[in-house]
Parts: structure tokens; sequence; C-alpha cells
């Protein structure tokens, strides 16, 4: 895989998407349907899935692609692929709050090694550059120009005092049980992909996830945290959260930075 090609690929499909999206979000309306698993779509996550998809087919047409949109096409076949998740945060969208991202990823091995996660609504950037180092981007984020870069790295978390993340919209008591577990400085709550980034760039150091996930929705920022000395494992048996599985369906997680002493599940 040619990591410089890839990365460069990813940055701007995901800006290009994130401004279709933004379109839309900006309208004075837009249609809300429901997909056969009752997940909500609407038309941001269907024109960011065919810009994208169009883009990677075009530039990698030899690596398998994988998309939530499409994912009633796809078998799992393979542990070596791209994954998207052209609006991850639908609800979030919906309500109009902001905490909605774009994700582009690729799995080797089973493994993200390289990824992308947009919120265009924020004016956040993150990815992995060529080599895999996470980075934050800032400034105008222009497709043409890439802007100043922040090199990512986790926290020397403190154990005695832990910031934690935990999702905005399918918070629930199991959450809450295993959070208090730890000692806690301070809760978040964010949308989407964004906790994976927030443990990334330091600003949380804890996010478990005890609940439904796909892989598309996690691939991208698995591969940020990664690049920045962080960790994603199972709940069950905190072993590493491997990517491929039969029907793209993930187990609960727990994404931290290593210096957190974990709690069994």
């Amino acid at each position: 895989m040619d990591y410089v090609k890839l990365v460069e690929v990813m940055r701007r499909l995901s800006i290009e998407a994130g401004a279709k999206i933004m379109e839309i979000y900006q309208a004075d309306d837009f249609d809300v349907k429901v997909k056969s698993d009752d997940s909500p779509v609407t038309a941001a996550d269907e024109a960011a899935d065919a810009l994208i998809s169009a883009g990677l087919r075009a530039a990698f047409p030899d690596v398998m692609l994988v998309t939530e949109e499409q994912s009633a096409t796809h078998e799992t076949s393979g542990d070596t692929f791209l994954i998207v998740d052209p609006l991850d945060g639908t609800k979030e969208f919906i309500h109009r709050r902001g905490d909605f991202t774009v994700n582009i990823a690729l799995v080797e091995g089973g493994v993200p090694t390289r990824g992308v996660v947009y919120a265009p609504a924020k004016g956040r950037m993150f990815y992995t550059d060529a080599d895999g180092q996470s980075v934050e981007e800032t400034g105008d984020l222009a497709l043409d120009q890439v802007g100043p870069l922040t090199r990512m790295s986790v926290s020397q978390a403190d154990n005695a005092a832990l910031m934690v993340v935990a999702s905005k919209s399918h918070r629930d008591q199991a959450t809450d049980d295993y959070i208090n577990k730890y000692a806690v400085k301070d809760m978040k709550s964010a949308g989407s992909s964004l906790k994976f980034c927030l443990v990334a760039t330091g600003e949380a150091d804890l996010y478990p996830r005890l609940g439904r996930t796909m892989e598309w929705d996690t691939a991208a920022g698995h591969a940020v945290l990664s690049g920045a000395g962080g960790s994603v494992v199972r709940f069950d048996d905190l072993t590493p959260l491997r990517y491929g599985k039969e029907g793209y369906a993930n187990p609960f997680f727990i994404a931290y930075a290593p210096a957190v002493d974990l709690k069994d599940s």
C-alpha cells in the first residue's frame, strides 16, 4: 500500500464529504429514513457515501471496500480492506448537535493501521500520517494545502483522577457501573468516533463502550488512537479488538491510554 497516497486521498475525500454533509446540515429541512435495522439514514449519509466510495475505488481499485451504506451487499472476506462510515453520529446530525464525523480507514491483517476522522461542524480533523503517527490538522482544512499539524499523544493518565468520555446517545446503567470502578476526576459526553479522538489527544483517558457498534463505526477512530499510542480491547477478555469479523459487528470494547489501570468487566 502506498501510504502517502492513501493519506492524501483519505484526507481529501473526508473534506469533500464534509462539505457535502454541511450543505444538507445547514438546510432548513432534510428527510430522515429508517433502515432495515431501525437506524436512521439521511441524504447526507448517502451523498457522502457515494462521494467517498467513488474516490476510493478510483484510487485503489484492487483493495476491498466496505461501507456502512452498502453493507447489505458486502461479504466478509479477508482481513485487509478499506472501511468507511460516511456519517457517524447520524442522530447527532439529525438533532443538529454537531458531534458527527466522516470516517475512512485501512484495515491490514485485522488491524486498523491508517485512518481519518473529520468533524466538519466542529472543524476538527484527525488522521494518521504515512508513517502511522496521528496528527490533528488545524487551519482552513483546504483541499490542496495541508495546514498546521500537531502530533497527537495519549495522556499519562493519573489513576487517582481519570478523565472519562462516554457516548452522548447510548449511555446506560451498565456503562455507569463500569465507570464507577475507577477514580474519576471528570466525565465528558461526546458523539460518534470523536470519543476515540479525545483519548488520542489526551483530553480523556478512558472510553468504555458497552453497546452495539459496527466496524465502520470504530475503525478510523481506532487507527487514530493507535497512532497516538492508545489501545482498544474487547470488554470481555481485554484482548485486542480485531476487524474483518463475520457481519462486521463489534463486541463491547474499551479504548484507553496505556497508563490506565484497566478493571475487569
